[in-house]
C-alpha cells in the first residue's frame, strides 16, 4: 500500500527537535531507564516555536495513560467530560478509544511520560476504564504535578527533563505496597505491537486463562475490552504509515491487517473521525508527535531497531 500524497504540515510551526524526511515534526524521546521499565513505557520532550496566537488545532490518540507536564503553551483539550483548558500544568491523561481533540495557541513545550497498561492498577489501585479520555490533574492522582512543575527549569535541555521526571516517578514505583503490572496485561500489550490481527480467544489459552478473564483483566489495565484494544492498534500503526513516521517496508502488512480498502476507511473513520484522505490531507503535527514516539517504541520492542539507532523514518 503507498500513501496517496505527501501529507500535509503545518509551515508556521518549528519543531526544535526536527523533522522527518517528509517534514513531519519530531520529538526527543527515548525508552526509560531500565529500572522504570516494568512501569514507563517511553519518554519525551516535544518544544515547538510558532508565531505568537498561531492556533495549532490537532489531537492526541494514545493506547496508554500519559502524564503530559505542559510548560509553555495555551492548551485545549475535548474530553470525555467536555472541554479543558490549561497552561503550565501538570496532567494525567487517560488512554483514549478515539481521537481525542487538542489545541495549543502560540509555541509550545511539553514533556512526559507514556505509562505502560496495568501501571495505575499496581501503583495506586485503579482501573483503566475509570479514566478512559479523561484528564484531571496529576496531584489529584497522588501524581508529582506540583512537584514536577516546581523541579523543571524550562531552560534546561531535554534529557535533563526527562531525567528529572524519572526521578520522581521512581519515588512513587518504590513507595510500599507498589506492585509491578500483571505478565498477562505485558504480554497482551506485546500482541498489540507484534500481531494485531491475532484471535483473542487463542491468546487466552496461550496464557492459560479464560477468555472472560482476560476481557477483566485487559478492560482493567487498558481500559477497553481486547478486541478494541487491537482495532485501536491496528489504527494506530495505519496513521503512522499514513504520516510516515512508520517503517514502510512494513507498508504491505499493514494494509493486509484490513479486509480492503473500504473495511480500512470504516474503521480509521470510526477511530479518527475523518478518512484516510483527509488524514492525510490536514496536517497533524501533535498528534503525529504521539504516533512516531509509538512506533518508535514498537520497533525496539519488536527488536526492529535498537534504542538509540536511527528510525527509517528520520
Amino acid at each position: 500500500m503507498r500513501k496517496p500524497t505527501r501529507p500535509a504540515v503545518d509551515s508556521m510551526i518549528a519543531p526544535a527537535h526536527g523533522v522527518t524526511r517528509e517534514g513531519q515534526p519530531l520529538s526527543y524521546n527515548r525508552a526509560p531507564a531500565a529500572d522504570l521499565a516494568p512501569w514507563v513505557a517511553r519518554l519525551y520532550a516535544t518544544v515547538v516555536e510558532a508565531p505568537p496566537g498561531h492556533r495549532t488545532a490537532c489531537g492526541l490518540f494514545n493506547d496508554v495513560a500519559t502524564i503530559r507536564v505542559q510548560l509553555k503553551g495555551e492548551w485545549t483539550a475535548e474530553t470525555a467530560e467536555g472541554p479543558r483548558a490549561h497552561g503550565r500544568a501538570a496532567l494525567f491523561f487517560g488512554p483514549q478509544s478515539r481521537r481525542m481533540p487538542v489545541s495549543v495557541t502560540g509555541s509550545f513545550i511539553s514533556i512526559g511520560i507514556a505509562l505502560r497498561p496495568g501501571t495505575g492498577h499496581a501503583v495506586r489501585g485503579v482501573s483503566a476504564d475509570d479514566y478512559l479520555d479523561r484528564l484531571l490533574l496529576c496531584d489529584e492522582l497522588r501524581l508529582p504535578g506540583e512537584q514536577a512543575l516546581r523541579l523543571i527549569d524550562d531552560a534546561a535541555e531535554p534529557e535533563t527533563w526527562l531525567t528529572q521526571l524519572e526521578a520522581l516517578i521512581r519515588r512513587v514505583v518504590n513507595e510500599p505496597g507498589v506492585q509491578r503490572p500483571d505478565p498477562v496485561s505485558a504480554r497482551f500489550e506485546a500482541l498489540a505491537f507484534t500481531d494485531p490481527a491475532a484471535s483473542v480467544a487463542e491468546f487466552a489459552r496461550d496464557c492459560g486463562i479464560t477468555q472472560r478473564q482476560l476481557e477483566r483483566i485487559v478492560r482493567r489495565d487498558f481500559g477497553m475490552p481486547p478486541k478494541q484494544v487491537l482495532r485501536r492498534a491496528r489504527a494506530l500503526d495505519m496513521a503512522s504509515h499514513l504520516r510516515g513516521v512508520a517503517d514502510q517496508a512494513e507498508a504491505e502488512e499493514l494494509a493486509l491487517r484490513y479486509y480492503d480498502q473500504s473495511h480500512l476507511i470504516r474503521e480509521f473513520t470510526a477511530l479518527f473521525g475523518m478518512s484516510p484522505t483527509q488524514f492525510i490531507a490536514r496536517p497533524q503535527p501533535i498528534l503525529t508527535l504521539t504516533l512516531e514516539s509509538r512506533q518508535a517504541r514498537r520497533l525496539e520492542l519488536t527488536k526492529r531497531l535498537l534504542p538509540g539507532e536511527p528510525r527509517p523514518w528520520e
